[in-house]
């Protein structure tokens, strides 16, 4: 049902549709971003939207629904978990988790977390309760949203008329843009610690 709402409103209402829906999605109603971004790439392969536009659309989207999370987990912390996070899909287990993966992986959770559904609105709000810099924050969660958009709208678009077939290929794909994700912020850690340890000897 939501799902077919939230597809009616952007081939209703076009970019504006696209961008509330994404700022909603991500601070944590139940919407289905990565199907709604696909199925706008596949609006774009038939000509209805543009692919820049599409683009510039869902990245602002992300940018500003991202933003939102880490503004209330930073205004109002875990008070606001407590009162109103079952609604959101915001609950200490998740937030327990999410800490974890900071532990592990640092500022990468931000850009690995939007992959994960039910998560990404998660690590903002982890990162805005825990104090981390607005400014380190949008690195990494705004890159994210790029790399997350950029990959959903193109895989539509290359799918055209197969697009429903994304949920087929998500978790294949998903699987190993997290796996690059990983490895990358583990030869960076290995980078910065043999850094580190070098400039001690120096």
């Amino acid at each position: 049902m939501i799902k077919e709402t939230v597809l009616e409103l952007v081939t209703t209402y076009g970019y504006l549709g696209l961008f509330v829906s994404l700022v909603l999605g991500i601070v944590g109603l139940p919407i289905p971003d990565e199907i709604l971004m696909t199925y706008c790439g596949y609006l774009v392969s038939q000509g209805t939207m543009n692919y820049v536009a599409t683009l510039a659309t869902a990245i602002s989207g992300s940018i500003v629904g991202i933003s939102t999370s880490y503004w209330l987990g930073f205004r109002f912390g875990l008070p606001l978990v407590e009162k109103y996070g079952r609604r959101v899909g915001i609950n200490e287990k998740r937030l327990n988790i999410v800490n974890r993966w900071y532990n592990r992986f640092g500022k990468f959770v931000l850009v690995i977390g939007y992959f994960i559904p039910g998560i990404r609105h998660v690590t903002a709000f982890t990162a805005g309760m825990s104090r981390m810099p607005f400014a380190s924050f949008a690195v990494y969660a705004y890159t994210g949203g790029l790399i997350w958009s950029l990959t959903f709208i193109t895989l539509g678009n290359l799918l055209g008329v197969h697009w429903t077939k994304v949920a087929e290929l998500t978790h294949q794909l998903m699987f190993w843009i997290v796996a690059v994700v990983v490895g990358c912020a583990i030869l960076y850690g290995i980078w910065f610690y043999l850094r580190k340890k070098r400039n001690k000897v120096e």
